[in-house]
């Protein structure tokens, strides 16, 4: 690490026949001053065909929160979903992480807009723009540990616990890799019903990871379950 001096001062305190004082300052600093480091995004297919995830190598929000809008009126907590929405072909902006899944119609292909997406984030927080205001980030947990609301006072039952740890350890992993999110929402006889965000919500293989993948995975760790539903698709 190096060091840089900015000024260096002589004071004389007495130029008598009593000894001589030399008072010598120096102030260093850090040559090397502290730069924001530029977000590299790349973008990444997702099984859904409509969406693309878009990745940064920094985080964009806590890991804890995720934020999901489908028009700019939503949007009114992201600046940077704002921005998404300005993009007539924007239909869905779902922020997690160090992540952004864009939903787009069917009036252009990922081919013609995914370079232009990726240089417009990319500037966008390279230029300092914010992904949600300061307040956004105060919400409580969205994901992980989703706890009893008011309306639901009951504490989780050890199956319900039981169902949650499975899902944040096995299935959130891989549904985040795909550009998504699972929340778990309640489980009533013998039913678990989950809530799909980002690329997850409305993809047409869903229903199949959905039945084969994270039904079949419950139903083995947790005998209690017998089925699994999406309530959003």
């Amino acid at each position: 690490m190096f060091l840089k001096a900015y000024f260096f001062q002589l004071s004389v305190f007495s130029f008598t026949s009593k000894p001589l004082y030399i008072k010598i300052v120096c102030i260093f600093t850090n040559a090397m001053e502290t730069k924001n480091t530029p977000h590299t995004i790349y973008a990444e297919m997702t099984p859904n065909p409509a969406t693309m995830k878009f990745v940064s190598d920094q985080m964009l929000v806590p890991a804890h929160l995720l934020f999901e809008y489908s028009n700019a009126a939503e949007a009114k907590e992201s600046p940077l979903a704002q921005q998404l929405f300005s993009f007539p072909f924007v239909i869905g902006v779902f922020i997690r992480t160090n992540y952004v899944t864009i939903t787009k119609n069917d009036s252009i292909e990922w081919n013609e807009i995914t370079l232009e997406l990726r240089d417009f984030i990319s500037n966008y927080l390279n230029k300092g723009g914010k992904v949600v205001l300061e307040k956004a980030k105060n919400k409580e947990t969205l994901t992980k540990e989703k706890k009893p609301t008011a309306t639901t006072t009951k504490p989780f039952t050890d199956v319900e616990k039981q169902i949650m740890a499975v899902l944040e350890e096995y299935v959130r992993p891989a549904v985040e890799g795909d550009g998504g999110a699972i929340e778990f929402e309640r489980f009533e006889n013998g039913v678990v019903s989950v809530v799909l965000r980002g690329a997850c919500s409305g993809c047409p293989s869903s229903t199949m990871t959905l039945k084969a993948g994270i039904e079949g995975l419950l139903t083995r760790m947790v005998p209690e379950v017998k089925e699994v539903v999406a309530i959003n698709g």
